[in-house]
């Protein structure tokens, strides 16, 4: 059974959490680090994959400035998306060397952990034919939950998926999400109408990622991370 390293990580900044990223997938590379599975949150940003349109961003730089929102163009798939408080980011950091060598099956992975860890709270999600993510029926029509959206190099994933667990969704009427433009999101908070705590949702992510992905996750602090981490 492989095995892989969990973080929790609080509030982190986006650019301080793609650096971190950058650096476990070099180490992962040099097999100088075990496989990682990075849970956070971020304040307010919105992000572009490599295929986004900047104009699926609806509001001014200078309205997003007094909001609070930065802006990041990075190199995962997909269009542009809000990640914020209130919403679980996971980064998967995983050779797929050691799991199978196939991006679909790692994309369909995460939806699947992530439809099962709604399953838990009462939730029924479903995929979309041809569409990416983890959506459900709502009352105004089908609405996504969950984003994903992974980067691959040399079989080393990273970037990976946003679960809105109770984010602010008025920041998603800022853009249009994934660049579709007929389907609403939702959250758990909203699906359920109460509060949720943030804790029993990475606990839930936890462990139907150690289930779907056959892992033993062990949890180990920032600074265990950042000591595999220096340099020799």
């Amino acid at each position: 059974m492989n095995k892989v390293w969990l973080v929790n990580l609080d509030t982190v900044p986006y650019a301080h959490a793609l650096a971190l990223q950058h650096r476990i997938v070099e180490a992962r590379k040099r097999g100088a680090l075990n496989d990682v599975l990075l849970l956070l949150e971020h304040p307010p940003v919105f992000t572009l994959g490599r295929n986004a349109v900047e104009s699926n961003i609806l509001a001014s730089r200078d309205a997003l400035q007094q909001l609070g929102i930065e802006i990041f163009r990075v190199e995962r798939g997909g269009d542009v998306t809000y990640h914020g408080p209130g919403q679980l980011v996971g980064y998967p950091i995983l050779d797929l060397h050691n799991f199978r060598m196939d991006v679909g099956w790692f994309v369909r992975s995460m939806e699947e952990m992530l439809l099962r860890a709604l399953g838990d709270f009462g939730i029924r999600g479903k995929r979309i034919d041809k569409l990416i993510g983890v959506w459900l029926d709502a009352p105004g029509g089908e609405a996504k939950i969950v984003q994903i959206g992974a980067r691959i190099e040399q079989w080393i994933t990273y970037h990976g998926f946003a679960l809105n667990v109770a984010p602010n969704l008025a920041h998603f009427d800022l853009i249009v999400p994934c660049g579709i433009r007929d389907k609403a999101v939702t959250s758990i908070a909203r699906v359920l109408n109460q509060p949720i705590e943030m804790r029993a949702a990475r606990e839930r992510v936890a462990a139907r990622f150690a289930e779907v992905f056959d892992v033993e996750l062990r949890e180990v602090t920032r600074e265990e991370l950042e000591k595999r981490l220096a340099p020799d």
